[in-house]
């Protein structure tokens, strides 16, 4: 557990400390075969330790003594649950992402790399209290063939085969949000077809280092 449990404590003070969730907000998890490592609640990542961080089953049980895992444990498990490909999930309250959310609104294809959260576009899941079934349930819809959504009202997850994915994919997704806040600032927005996006979908499924 140790090594894994390292690994989020630097991938939560990361995200905290680069402004990509500012404080105490936002949560970071990993899976751990059978069950998930996650960031405590209510604790300030700088002073986290690998006994601070969470093993939690997929209901959200943990053994005696622990920690209080964070209050978005049920999103965390629900996803992990529906989505044997995913090994790791960061929470954001990203500034330019969430500014959207707050409208309600998600990310469409006025950029290519959209198609780096798996899809056309990047959803929008309907506002549910923090911390709810019901916002779980929302954020599942959301993430379908999808790797990333935002929260209405709230903020972001993004998800990877692993936790550095993962990471990389919330910045990515903050990346896109305050490029299309920018373009609409300067009028309407052009957006890709479908067509094309289905292209650089595919692109995407060979490119880079594929060992």
């Amino acid at each position: 557990m140790s090594q894994l449990a390292e690994a989020v404590i630097v991938t939560a003070q990361a995200m905290s400390c680069s402004g990509l969730s500012a404080g105490r907000s936002g949560n970071v998890s990993a899976r751990d075969g059978a069950r998930v490592l996650i960031t405590p609640t209510g604790m300030a990542y700088e002073g986290l330790k690998p006994e601070d961080i969470v093993s939690m089953a997929l209901d959200g049980s943990v053994p005696p003594g622990s920690r209080k895992p964070s209050s978005e444990w049920h999103f965390h498990a629900a996803i992990y649950a529906a989505r044997p490909d995913i090994g790791g999930i960061v929470h954001t309250h990203s500034n330019a992402a969430t500014a959207l959310a707050c409208r309600e609104e998600g990310i469409p294809a006025f950029h290519y790399m959209v198609a780096a959260a798996g899809g056309a576009d990047i959803r929008c899941a309907p506002y549910a209290t923090f911390g709810t079934e019901a916002l779980a349930q929302y954020a599942l819809v959301a993430l379908e063939d999808r790797q990333a959504c935002l929260l209405s009202h709230h903020g972001v997850i993004a998800c990877g085969t692993s936790l550095e994915k993962a990471y990389e994919l919330a910045w990515e997704v903050e990346t896109l949000a305050d490029q299309y806040i920018r373009a609409r600032m300067l009028g309407d927005v052009p957006l890709l077809s479908d067509d094309e996006m289905a292209i650089v979908l595919r692109k995407f499924q060979s490119y880079g280092q594929q060992s």
